[in-house]
């Protein structure tokens, strides 16, 4: 049988760590709102500095690599079902009240642990696709830099 210290010691720590993970939830969705800001914004910088009135090969990679970005930060934002514990649903009181004191808070660990696990896999899938959509960005970015270099140096690709 378990220490009851340990085991309240131990469902203490994962609540910790569950909140430190609701904390990474609210950084990744901040990151998300840059990433969406910044990609409106070259956009928005491509349009006005009239880089995409004429079609090139620089137009065609931009407008794509602006798409994918907008398709992997809108798969970002999709809804997702976090898992919480315990969930009081019309079986808690009679799933958790005939159990003892320790059982209960064993129960409790096990209930957190799970839901840690659980919310980790989403939280990460975020996160990857949050990298992704950066990289696309950086590219986007890079593209326009070199397409506006070309504009530049070769005066018989601006737009009329």
């Amino acid at each position: 049988m378990q220490d009851p210290v340990t085991v309240r010691l131990a469902a203490r720590d994962v609540r910790t760590v569950l909140d430190k993970q609701k904390e990474e939830r609210q950084i990744l969705l901040t990151q998300m709102n840059i990433l969406f800001v910044t990609n409106t914004a070259v956009l928005t910088v491509l349009a006005i500095s009239r880089l995409l009135t004429i079609f090139t090969i620089f137009n065609a990679i931009e407008v794509l690599l602006v798409l994918l970005n907008f398709i992997l930060l809108i798969n970002a934002l999709l809804p997702r079902r976090f898992v919480i514990t315990p969930v009081p649903n019309d079986d808690f009181l009679e799933r958790y009240l005939p159990l003892s004191n320790q059982d209960y808070d064993l129960q409790m660990l096990v209930n957190l642990v799970t839901a840690y696990n659980a919310n980790k896999q989403t939280i990460d899938d975020i996160s990857q696709t949050l990298t992704y959509a950066a990289y696309v960005t950086l590219g986007v970015i890079f593209v326009a830099v070199l397409h506006l270099g070309t504009v530049y140096f070769i005066p018989e690709l601006k737009s009329p």
